[in-house]
């Protein structure tokens, strides 16, 4: 796993693709940090942080686009297969050695709040309460673009594909509100929902029996759920789809909330998406 980080690492300060992350990112809240803090005056870094937080929709499709899409187009994803390294440690080195570019920027960022205390007060602990939901945030969806950079060999298909993805999550929240919230639509969209995971699944496993099987168990569970206690249905998707939204949760680290559900929920998404990636690295394996 050693030798794959460092490899991957290497990589993006060979290229000019870590650079230009680094340079946007710390750009475009040094932008941020001098309108909110040096000249509107506010004691507050995570207004920074909280308004800047579009920014993993331009530049994580960037960091991550290459990852696994390069190797697969170049076919050099056979070298990594037939290694006697197992998968999910490939995969722990290249998410790794991505985490390592995004923890550069996160170290520069965490002297802002001491910069800021030169010139007067401020809470460290909500400063670097937020910094902690910032990374989290990172974390997570570095571990998304990394997932859909393994499924095609294009890295511009990977790269759409993630801002498309990180794009509706952030914008979960307004979604949410234009949803119906009657018990028969939660019902029917819920339905859909069920049918495009069981797609999902027979994409990752190949294996239409279990896939099937799986779809039409759910289904069946739904509906006799639905016509049992329709009741629970009112505003269901509302809840689901709420679950989905990270900006939500990241928001808690702005307002000073060192929530450790949130953290947990980030963490998930990280050690989801990483299984996710080793399974269809093993369907390409074994395809």
């Amino acid at each position: 796993m050693l030798a794959i980080y460092k490899k991957e690492l290497k990589s993006y300060f060979t290229s000019m693709t870590g650079y230009v992350f680094i340079a946007f990112f710390l750009v475009i809240i040094g932008i941020y940090y001098v309108i909110y803090n040096m000249i509107q005056l506010y004691a507050n870094f995570e207004y920074v942080l909280s308004s800047v937080s579009f920014i993993f929709i331009l530049l994580v499709p960037i960091l991550t686009m290459r990852l696994m899409a390069e190797e697969n187009k170049q076919k050099t994803d056979q070298l990594l297969f037939t290694s006697p390294l197992p998968v999910g440690k490939i995969i722990a080195g290249k998410y790794f050695a991505v985490l390592t570019v995004f923890l550069t920027v996160m170290g520069i960022i965490s002297l802002y709040p001491l910069i800021l205390m030169q010139f007067g007060t401020l809470s460290l602990k909500v400063a670097y309460g937020s910094i902690l939901g910032f990374f989290l945030l990172g974390a997570a969806y570095i571990a998304i673009g990394l997932f859909i950079s393994a499924l095609t060999e294009s890295q511009v298909v990977a790269a759409v594909v993630s801002f498309v993805v990180i794009l509706i999550t952030a914008l979960m929240d307004g979604i949410v509100n234009l949803l119906p919230k009657d018990k028969k639509s939660a019902w029917i969209i819920l339905s859909i929902i069920i049918i495009v995971l069981c797609w999902l699944a027979y994409l990752m496993m190949n294996n239409l029996t279990i896939s099937l099987s799986a779809g039409i168990i759910a289904e069946v569970v739904l509906t006799v759920f639905y016509l049992i206690k329709p009741t629970v249905f009112d505003g269901l998707v509302s809840r689901v789809f709420n679950w989905f939204s990270v900006i939500a949760r990241f928001d808690n680290y702005t307002q000073g909330v060192l929530d450790l559900s949130s953290a947990v929920y980030f963490i998930s998404i990280v050690f989801l998406f990483q299984f996710l990636t080793v399974q269809a690295i093993k369907k390409r394996r074994w395809s």
